[in-house]
């Protein structure tokens, strides 16, 4: 799961330059990016300060501005695309004892907790959580997590290093809980998807998965963060951990998640030990090419590859265009594959409409059987 398809690292160089866990769909129409004020951080709520490690990742957001001039008309009429949300989530236990995949939906983030932007577009914000060794990370991680991000100082000027900053805040405030309740000692990943305007910025720490439709090519909108992977376990290794038979040390098969405070040795030292809560964050401006999101715990992607995920989604969506639905034939699917893990997938349409079919350039050789049929009969053949 480290290493992505050609055609998927192909596609990300050329596109660089409401809560509801509940059932139904969640639609949204979206005005237009416009100017924050500097007021609207009066009178909001500070949380405890927390001394943070460098923010490698954080970059400035992308601006959006409606007087540039664009030469090339079909690039103008993609920036003039105003997403219409629609949303919809399922989740089950699949074959594990236990559920400790959480998610999360909410439609208007500031407005979810009391917070008034003065006129400015809502921000929407979905989150799949996926926790080992217990569900208490997790569910601590959903429930807290969209609160620390909004009552941060800089909400919403700076959102990357809010976000950032919130991921590792609430990684400590659960370090204090599990000190007063050892009970709650756990782990979970976690990876975040917000919308506003036409902006999408994606978060994540451990391995869930987001996954872009852009006219029905798959584009990874996240890395799996595991110990398999180069850029990981060279950091791991200048922390003083190490990856044991492809786990960080011999132990989490996740580099970064949230929680795990129990376990000696993955987040003390002077660098703050192997496993870190802060994410990697992706910012991306949608187009109307742009269909849908998935974003999926890691039981999904054991089973389905990014693109054998969205031509899947893509098919359902034209057959009977209910988000809802779709999340659930797709979680049904993976069981039929043989997914033993907890399941959870929460997708995200960016139009009303169903994705328009696509007249598919075929090569020299011609296939007999598609990737997904012969998942589907690898998986009757074994039984």
């Amino acid at each position: 799961m480290c290493v992505q398809d050609k055609e998927q690292v192909s596609e990300e160089m050329e596109i660089l330059g409401g809560i509801s866990s509940g059932n139904g769909e969640n639609r949204k129409n979206w005005p237009l990016h416009s100017e924050i004020e500097d007021a609207q951080n009066e009178n909001r709520g500070k949380i405890t300060s927390f001394d943070l490690a460098p923010l490698r990742n954080s970059f400035p957001l992308e601006s959006i501005s409606e007087d540039t001039a664009i030469a090339d008309k079909k690039q103008i009429s993609l920036n003039n695309f105003l997403p219409c949300l629609r949303s919809g989530e399922w989740s089950d236990i699949g074959s594990r004892s236990d559920m400790e995949d959480t998610h999360v939906c909410i439609e208007d983030l500031a407005k979810n907790f009391g917070y008034n932007l003065l006129g400015e577009e809502a921000i929407s914000f979905y989150g799949v959580f996926d926790g080992h060794g217990g569900k208490g990370a997790a569910q601590f991680v959903r429930d807290h997590l969209p609160r620390v991000i909004v009552e941060d100082a800089n909400f919403p000027l700076e959102l990357e290093k809010v976000v950032t900053r919130s991921f590792m805040k609430t990684d400590a405030a659960f370090a204090e809980s599990c000190s007063l309740q050892s009970t709650l000692s756990s782990g979970t990943t976690a990876l975040t998807a917000m919308i506003f305007g036409r902006s999408l910025l994606v978060a994540n720490a451990g391995d869930c998965r987001a996954v872009l439709s852009r006219r029905g090519m798959a584009i990874e909108m996240s890395k799996d963060h595991r110990p398999c992977c180069v850029n990981e376990k060279i950091r791991i290794e200048s922390s003083g951990g190490y990856v044991d038979d492809g786990y960080l040390n011999g132990m989490i098969a996740v580099t970064r998640a949230l929680g795990n405070w129990h376990i000696e040795g993955l987040k003390e030292g002077e660098k703050g030990g192997p496993l870190i809560a802060e994410p990697e964050l992706k910012l991306i401006t949608l187009t109307k090419e742009d269909e849908f999101l998935i974003i999926a715990s890691d039981g999904i992607w054991d089973v389905f590859r990014s693109q054998n995920a969205v031509d899947f989604v893509r098919r359902l969506l034209q057959e009977h265009n209910n988000v809802k639905l779709c999340c659930r034939e797709i979680v049904d699917e993976a069981k039929k594959r043989g997914a033993i893990d907890n399941l959870t997938v929460v997708i995200v349409c960016f139009h009303l409409e169903p994705p328009p079919s696509i007249v598919v350039q075929r090569g020299r050789v011609r296939r007999s059987i598609s990737a997904e049929g012969l998942q589907n009969l690898k998986c009757l053949l074994e039984g």
